[in-house]
């Protein structure tokens, strides 16, 4: 296996021209680790993003079976790092090696859901209206319309999975498969992960035969603005903060060309328990609960924040519950400094709000993170106050209790938009309350039922988006099949030669794919 050497990735070549260095660490230590990383210069972002607009032309013009292949080949590429490569991710992010096993997998998967998604074709949206001359009183063109890639793509990678949305992730294959080369912007918390990964990439792109520039890599603090503005640039996928995927927005929208900016920011994801539910397995909701608060220290965009419920009883004992299973759980390593430093001063905040209680978790020590339980006040929900709408990131959640159904549903229209709610009911519950499940699909971009939302599965139907500010773009979803819509665009023919036109939209239909034609699907010639 190759060294790391740090240098940015730019047009299939390697490049430092700064002098200006970023040092990895060890996530539980801090110490330095041996790599150094060159931060691109100005000229270097610049390189990056025309070497990938040089790419795009001959990358969708590829079929889509020679990207399929190229996904595949990054699959494999990635399947075939060894166990020091897993050492080195579980260094730099102090996340277990089984964990980072789990996420190559999925990692890997994606790219083939995305192949899988070349193959078949749909993503590709040919709409067929056949010229009708004689049609009174005015005559029809002949109408053809299918879906290409918008052009080069940024994509930021995030801190918390540091290969499934990272240099290969959901952003990166989803990209590549609608034929738009990448300009990756390498997270600083897993330099060397990146590094490795990137090289994988550029083996797949070499054995497959795709264009250089096809995917380039860039490290550096401050990068970001310039590579958002270059004009070569035609959209952005960014996973992490709000403030950060907000400023990338603004940057985006204040361009001369304004373009899409695909964010997954924040989301407290909700979960209601209900009361029927809560009298036939309590206990059980509480340890399952807890453990899903817990779960990878609770560094998921999806981890549960607000757990809210009907004032009874049951409701009461349950809190009791909950607060004994969380004040059991042992103190995790987190990510970073940085996302530590962050989690202290979230959970400082929620501890010194007079209309909140602590009810469990340990004095913050060292460079650990100890879980915690609060309890807010429902009014708090109905003011809209800032603080309960705001992700506290790490193994922390907070407890609501309502009144009464008209409270629910109050507090759940005060809550911001969301990557996913939660329904832990009986069917005598969902019965009870049928009202809330239009009010969540406001709301949300994924409904559980019994079930816990620090999960995500990479398929066709997978929605992990939502209204804002979990997601710039409520219409999209950065995880599944969907998510290559986001770098696609729609191009309509008119009267053109069938010699000129895509394959997709040939009369002979070389693909073999379904199209809408004359308003019926079809995958016959014409």
């Amino acid at each position: 296996m190759p060294d790391i050497i740090g240098h940015n990735y730019i047009g299939g070549a390697r490049s430092a021209a700064g002098t200006l260095t970023l040092q990895s660490h060890d996530a539980v230590s801090g110490e330095a680790l041996p790599y150094q990383f060159h931060q691109a210069t100005a000229e270097e972002v610049d390189a990056a993003a025309k070497a990938a607009a040089h790419a795009y032309p001959v990358l969708r013009s590829l079929s889509p079976e020679r990207r399929a292949q190229f996904l595949e080949a990054i699959a494999a590429q990635l399947e075939a790092l060894g166990d020091d490569f897993i050492a080195l991710v579980t260094r730099e992010t102090a996340l277990p090696a089984a964990r980072i096993l789990g996420e190559r997998g999925r990692t890997s998967a994606q790219m083939r859901l995305f192949a899988q998604v070349l193959r078949r074709g749909d993503f590709l949206g040919a709409r067929i209206d056949r010229a009708q001359p004689d049609r009174q009183p005015l005559p029809r063109a002949d109408l053809r319309q299918y879906r290409l890639g918008v052009g080069p793509v940024a994509v930021f990678g995030a801190s918390n999975f540091p290969l499934a949305f990272s240099t290969a992730g959901g952003d990166t294959a989803a990209a590549l498969a609608a034929g738009c080369p990448v300009v990756f912007k390498a997270h600083s918390g897993h330099m060397a992960t990146a590094e490795r990964v990137a090289d994988a990439i550029i083996r797949a792109a070499e054995l497959t035969g795709m264009p250089k520039g096809v995917f380039n890599m860039i490290y550096g603090a401050g990068v970001g603005e310039a590579l958002v503005k270059h004009p070569a640039i035609q959209a952005v996928g960014f996973t992490g903060s709000l403030k950060g995927g907000r400023a990338l927005c603004d940057m985006a929208a204040a361009r001369a060309q304004p373009i899409p900016v695909f964010a997954e920011m924040s989301s407290i994801n909700p979960v209601l328990v209900l009361p029927q539910a809560l009298a036939q397995r309590s206990e059980q909701i509480a340890r399952e609960l807890a453990a899903s608060v817990v779960l990878g220290c609770g560094q998921f965009c999806t981890n549960p924040g607000l757990v809210i419920g009907l004032r009874s009883q049951a409701f009461s004992a349950f809190t009791e519950q909950l607060t004994a299973q969380l004040t059991e759980q042992p103190a995790q390593t987190m990510l970073n400094a940085g996302t530590l430093a962050s989690y202290r001063k979230g959970v400082e905040a929620l501890l010194a709000h007079p209309g909140i209680r602590h009810l469990a978790g340990r004095a913050q020590q060292g460079n650990q993170a100890q879980p915690q339980l609060f309890k807010a006040d429902v009014s708090l929900l109905f003011e809209g106050d800032a603080l309960l709408q705001e992700e506290v990131f790490g193994p922390a959640t907070v407890l609501v209790e309502v009144a009464d159904s008209g409270q629910l549903q109050q507090a759940l229209n005060g809550l911001h938009g969301q990557l996913t709610a939660t329904l832990i009911a009986e069917a005598a519950d969902l019965q009870a309350h049928a009202e809330l499940l239009p009010l969540l699909e406001q709301k949300v971009g994924r409904v559980l039922f019994n079930g816990y939302p620090t999960g995500v599965e990479v398929c066709d139907a997978m929605v992990h988006g939502g209204p804002y500010p979990a997601t710039s773009d409520a219409r999209g979803t950065s995880v599944g099949s969907l998510a290559i819509e986001r770098f696609l665009r729609p191009v309509c023919y008119q009267n053109c030669p069938d010699a000129l036109l895509p394959p997709a939209l040939q009369d002979a239909n070389p693909l073999g794919i379904a199209r809408l034609v004359d308003g019926r699907s079809s995958s016959a010639a014409l």
